[in-house]
């Protein structure tokens, strides 16, 4: 309630103010600062002409410029007051005003380009052309250039407009004016080849930059060109060190199965290391797998990390049959499976305890438990039957090894051995039968 009553006040202030005899109006001659206070109740003015701007109650933010512009003669107020006719789309009104403000030779380069804008919005662009080329001579401001150059777009006087940039960007090679011109010899002339090659030519000879480097993964991208895109990407990241530019990087990488590529890229930036460890080991490069897992096994305290370190630590071994080797991989594993027992953890680590016979019997348990999970896996399946083979009772391993083959796994090198070991077993066990 107590913030109703104010805003009622403070409205009611304001009525008087707006209402209140005309105070005496600043000469022609008067020059306030912008932070200088032209009359009592400016500030109040500023506030509720802010606030319509906020609402989108544009005519109202322009009648209250209006008058601050009456009381103060700021300009500022000035140019706010026609911003909002020209938010409106209310042209007519915007020339009217910018002519009664500017006349020609003498012009204020600001309501100029509102009146050049409005010209534009009723489409008299031959009119808007004019002024636009008197507004970026005098001015020599970049984004006059582009004014004069988006009037000829609109015009479709493409070839005009390519002719006019070029001759601005020959004076100091501008980028931003290059950018306009490689658009518009992309998009209106169909150009593409040489809209890509400006921009190429340009970042050879002047350095890269974000905004060509920006233009070039457009045009590639719309293009579908991998190379193209990936060497651009490879110049931003060296400008930026951006993470997302990283990461398309390596995904390209990936795309082309460039592994060696990615994997260097990704030892040089160090940005995911998880992608790091999936290529280590999808390159069978365990021994560096192993330390990654372990590194991130301590940084994040995931299990995963040092379920997979304990595999890497296993498969880059010269010497598997090296005890004290064997007893470290088996510790870790011993950890990974009281807080992880997912089936490729219980398979790979019941088959080290059965293949070097640490613990055939505790070996064969994990399997089992895996089998649960997933229980036609002919890699579970080969397992549990090299367990049994392990405890002799050949004649059970083969049951579950034919099982393997009518799973297809019969073709597996490893299996192959397995099968033949077991086949050995059994002749031989019947021949002391005998």
């Amino acid at each position: 309630m107590n913030n109703l009553l104010l805003a009622i006040f403070i409205m009611f202030i304001f009525s008087g103010c707006i209402n209140s005899k005309t105070p005496k109006i600043p000469t022609e001659t008067t020059i306030y600062k912008p932070s200088e206070k032209a009359f009592e109740q400016e500030d109040l003015y500023i506030l509720f002409a802010l606030r319509s701007e906020q609402i989108k109650d544009y005519n109202r933010a322009s009648e209250l410029y209006d008058t601050l512009y009456y009381k103060s003669k700021k300009k500022e107020y000035l140019y706010r007051s026609i911003k909002n006719l020209l938010l409106q789309s209310k042209s007519l009104d915007v020339i009217e005003r910018v002519d009664k403000y500017t006349k020609m030779p003498k012009y204020d380069s600001i309501l100029l380009k509102m009146k050049i804008i409005a010209l534009i919005q009723l489409s008299r662009l031959d009119e808007a052309e004019k002024l636009a080329l008197i507004l970026a001579e005098e001015t020599k401001i970049i984004d006059n250039n582009i004014l004069v150059a988006d009037i000829y777009v609109k015009q479709k006087k493409f070839d005009k407009a390519v002719n006019y940039l070029k001759g601005i960007y020959l004076k100091d090679y501008n980028e931003i004016i290059l950018d306009k011109l490689s658009v518009i010899l992309y998009v209106n002339l169909k150009e593409k080849s040489k809209a890509i090659r400006i921009l190429e030519t340009h970042a050879k000879t002047h350095g890269y930059s974000l905004k060509i480097s920006s233009r070039l993964i457009a045009f590639y991208s719309n293009e579908k060109d991998i190379d193209g895109l990936l060497s651009t990407y490879l110049r931003v990241y060296e400008l930026n060190k951006n993470k997302d530019i990283a990461v398309k990087i390596v995904q390209i990488y990936q795309y082309q199965k460039e592994y060696i590529k990615s994997m260097n890229f990704l030892e040089k930036t160090s940005i995911d290391d998880r992608q790091l460890l999936t290529i280590y080991i999808d390159m069978k490069n365990y021994e560096k797998a192993s330390i990654l897992a372990n590194k991130l096994y301590k940084e994040s305290g995931d299990i995963e990390y040092l379920a997979k370190s304990a595999i890497c630590d296993y498969e880059s071994l010269e010497d598997k049959n090296n005890k004290k080797s064997l007893e470290k991989i088996v510790e870790k594993f011993e950890k990974v499976m009281i807080k992880n027992d997912k089936p490729l953890y219980l398979n790979y680590f019941g088959f080290l305890l059965i293949e070097h016979e640490i613990d055939v019997v505790k070996g064969i348990a994990f399997i089992k438990k895996a089998l649960l999970a997933d229980p036609d896996s002919y890699y579970y399946l080969d397992s549990l039957a090299w367990g049994y083979y392990k405890l002799g009772e050949c004649k059970k391993a083969k049951k579950y090894m034919d099982k393997v083959i009518e799973l297809e796994g019969g073709f597996n090198k490893e299996v192959i051995e397995h099968i033949d070991a077991i086949n050995r077993c059994i002749t031989k066990q019947k021949k002391v039968k005998r």
